[in-house]
Formats: structure tokens, C-alpha cells, sequence
């Protein structure tokens, strides 16, 4: 089953596979301490973790796809309670996040007990970038946020811009672990698997094709769908007797999952990629933003003789001496 060259944690990883018997492939996700430290670094309110959990999980099973050293920017802007979510994913395998959200909205929204993703979002945007660098276009992909989930959201993607019949599933968990003389101790695991139809021949692929109105030829009036191919039929039928739990048990590892659905298929692992919360501030980084600002802009900034940067992924504060913005300003 296995074509993996290195051991590799089996959480905080991504897992690419192959199924051959089903023409597919894919990448599970297991993330544990990449996710709690981004949560514990926020201070979010639990029902903002779940969501900001699922992005990430999201966002690293689509970013680790990339073949090159760039950037893919999952970002939301909504109406709802969550106005505002940004995940980072810089190739070949740091992840950073942060959510900015209405406390008032969201407070009325958790006493209604409405917490399910697409209940924070509500209407919106949901804005998926590929960043090849600095001498290279940008690739992006808009999806309308109208009651989606992030897993429907990213079915959305995929079909209008890839057109690839592709699922998507994804679960959180919180795990909180208590011992004697001791607070309580919270953990999370974010869980996802992404399989894709990529038969050798493209031809086999089915898009959703216009239906051709009256044309007289019989064959002409017919329309293909992904969900009229037998082996993506079936495909789609294991992956929907996933359990959230199987996806965030840290006792069940990815292979032994892909195993239980695929394993009358043929299924392959391929080598696993390693995920960790990193991220990309610097000092200098932030000194040549200042480069960007007029020196009224500048002085706006001063604070107490000071101007004071805080990074709203990592929450790392930075200070500067006016007198050293200048300088970088002239420079």
C-alpha cells in the first residue's frame, strides 16, 4: 500500500494516495499542534476555533499541491458574524491564520446555538489565490458564500475552475484532558480528505455540459454528469461513510483509514508532507511597509513617542522609534 520514502509524524501531515482501481486521487490532512497553537495564540471563542480548524484544514489540503515555492491565500469576506478570515499556506509546508469577526453578531448567533460554519459566514465571498510570485500572475478563484459550507464551497471551486468532480470532507475536534493539580488542557485535531476523478484519459472525465434543446440527433440530446460514472459513483459512496471522529481520532492514522474505504481498490500512499504554523513577519518586512506610507501617514502612527506593530497572524508585537521610520523612509 505504501510508497513512502521517510517516517513522518502521522498527525500535523498531509498524505497524498492514489486509488488506481477507482481512477482517483487525493490527500488526507491530520493537523493537532499546527492548529492549537494558531488557536491558542488568538483566543478565539470556540465556535470561531471549529471554523478557523476547517480552514486551515482546507486550505492545507489545496496548498499542498503546489509544485513551486509560492503562496495559496484562502481568504473569506462576509456579511455574517465572521466578516473576515485570512489562512496562509506557504509552499512546501508553513500554514498561518487569524479571523476577525462582529462580537456582538456572534455572541446573539451562539445563544441561538447557531455555530455550523455557513451559519458564521452567511453571505459572502470565499477567495482562493494562487501566489507563484513576485514575476508571475496571480491565479484566483471567487466562490459565492450563500449558506455554503467550506466543504461545499470548496465542491464550488473545483467544478467552475478545474471542472474535476472532486469531495471534500472535514471535522474538528477539541480535546481536553484533565490530571490533578492541574488546569485543564485543550487540544485540537483538524481533520480532511480531498479525493479527485483523474482517470488516464481526460476524455473520461464528465463535465456538465449545456443541454443541446431539440437537436434532432438522439445521441446529441444526452448530458453527462460525474455522478452517472460507475467508479466515481462508488468513490463517492465510501468517502460518504466517513464519521467526523474517524477523521480527528489521533488513534486511526491516515493509512489505516484510506485502507478501510479503498482497500478492495488498490489504494497507494505516497510520501508525506510535514505541516507547521510559521509565520512570514520579520521587522524588516514590516520596516519596508513603511515605505508604502507618507510621512503624515507615519505620523499618525506615533503612539507615546513610539509606533507599534502587532501581526494579526502570529499576534508578535514589533516597536519603532519614529526617528528609525524615517530613516527607513529616506533610505
Amino acid at each position: 500500500m505504501t510508497e513512502q520514502s521517510k517516517s513522518v509524524s502521522p498527525l500535523d501531515r498531509v498524505l497524498p494516495f492514489q486509488v488506481d482501481g477507482l481512477d482517483v486521487r487525493g490527500r488526507m490532512v491530520h493537523l493537532n499542534e499546527t492548529v492549537t497553537r494558531i488557536i491558542q495564540r488568538h483566543n478565539y471563542p470556540d465556535a470561531v476555533n471549529r471554523l478557523l480548524a476547517e480552514a486551515i484544514a482546507l486550505t492545507a489540503l489545496l496548498g499542498s499541491s503546489l509544485k513551486f515555492e509560492g503562496k495559496f491565500i484562502l481568504q473569506v469576506q462576509s456579511k455574517g458574524a465572521v466578516n473576515m478570515m485570512v489562512v496562509d499556506f506557504n509552499a512546501p509546508d508553513a500554514v498561518r491564520a487569524y479571523v476577525r469577526f462582529d462580537e456582538e453578531a456572534l455572541q446573539g448567533l451562539i445563544a441561538a446555538g447557531k455555530t455550523r460554519p455557513e451559519e458564521l459566514l452567511g453571505e459572502g465571498h470565499l477567495v482562493m489565490t494562487i501566489d507563484q510570485g513576485q514575476y508571475m500572475n496571480r491565479y484566483q478563484g471567487v466562490v459565492v458564500l450563500d449558506g455554503k459550507s467550506l466543504e461545499e464551497a470548496a465542491h464550488s471551486y473545483f467544478m467552475q475552475s478545474e471542472q474535476l468532480p472532486t469531495r471534500v470532507r472535514l471535522a474538528v475536534t477539541e480535546m481536553v484532558s484533565r490530571q490533578e493539580d492541574s488546569a485543564p488542557k485543550s487540544e485540537w485535531i483538524a481533520g480532511g480528505l480531498l479525493v479527485q476523478y483523474l482517470p488516464q484519459s481526460s476524455a473520461d472525465i464528465p463535465h456538465r455540459d449545456l443541454h443541446p434543446g431539440d437537436h434532432p440527433d438522439p445521441e446529441m440530446q444526452k448530458t453527462y454528469h460525474a455522478d452517472e460514472v460507475d467508479v466515481w459513483r462508488e468513490c463517492e459512496a465510501l468517502v460518504n461513510t466517513i464519521d467526523d471522529h474517524e477523521l480527528t481520532d489521533p488513534e486511526v492514522p491516515a493509512e489505516t483509514l484510506l485502507y478501510r474505504l479503498f482497500h478492495e481498490n488498490g489504494p497507494r500512499v505516497f510520501e508525506a508532507m510535514p505541516i507547521v504554523d510559521r509565520c512570514t513577519c520579520s521587522r524588516e518586512r514590516i520596516g519596508d511597509m513603511f515605505k508604502t506610507f507618507d510621512p503624515d501617514e507615519v505620523k499618525e502612527m506615533v503612539v507615546d513617542g513610539k509606533i507599534e506593530v502587532t501581526c494579526e497572524f502570529c499576534s508578535t508585537r514589533y516597536e519603532f522609534d519614529p526617528a528609525e521610520v524615517a530613516k527607513t523612509e529616506a533610505d
